[in-house]
């Protein structure tokens, strides 16, 4: 299972951190999958492939994010969406005509997959209330890093995991954003659930015990 970046941004750009996340999920073969925090939509892209590899048109993606910087969005910290090589920066503007953080970017890149796909525009701490996480399999957390919401987007979850289903956070050990451990490192203990720290620390993989 090979991890490729499509010629985007992605945070799973260390060398063999992409294939172990896709390891993780071909151990579940989910049927439906919810990923919050989908950036330039390189991991939907590698989920969509993997899932239709397994199921073929039997499957559900949902991505949850942003996709701008707003009012309703101010607090959130958005990583940087622009690229640091030019001809990148070219083949988006002039070629493409579109900004890679943007839902209709993504949209385009996931367009293979479109009836599988739903993508929702917003904040976590609002839309998750919203999904009937009893239908969901598996769930990448990669949203915003703050404390308060990893809390919000871990309780949110809760379904999910009590469902035999699996929960796998990134940035664990991120150490500009010590909010995402302290937040999972709480809500593990408080639950009783089990944590596996995998991929040299990055990946915390939320189960039942």
């Amino acid at each position: 299972m090979k991890y490729k970046k499509y010629f985007r941004k992605t945070s799973l750009k260390q060398k063999g951190h992409g294939e172990i996340f896709l390891n993780e999920i071909f151990k579940v073969k989910p049927k439906i999958f919810l990923e919050i925090g989908v950036f330039h939509g390189v991991t939907a892209r590698n989920i969509c492939e993997l899932l239709y590899d397994i199921h073929k048109d039997d499957f559900k993606y949902i991505g949850l994010d942003l996709f701008e910087k707003n009012e309703e969005n101010k607090s959130e910290i958005i990583p940087e969406t622009k690229f640091n090589n030019p001809f990148k920066n070219f083949y988006f503007k002039f070629i493409k005509r579109q900004e890679p953080y943007s839902l209709d970017a993504v949209k385009d890149l996931l367009k293979k997959f479109e009836k599988n796909v739903h993508l929702i525009k917003g904040n976590s701490n609002n839309i998750l209330k919203k999904i009937d996480m009893t239908k969901v399999d598996f769930v990448f957390l990669d949203g915003g890093h703050q404390y308060e919401t990893v809390k919000s987007d871990l309780t949110n979850c809760s379904d999910v995991i009590k469902n035999d289903g699996v929960v796998l956070c990134d940035d664990y050990n991120l150490g500009t954003a010590l909010g995402v451990r302290k937040a999972i490192d709480e809500y593990v203990l408080v639950n009783q659930y089990k944590c596996e720290i995998i991929c040299e620390g990055r990946l915390a993989k939320i189960t039942k015990k």
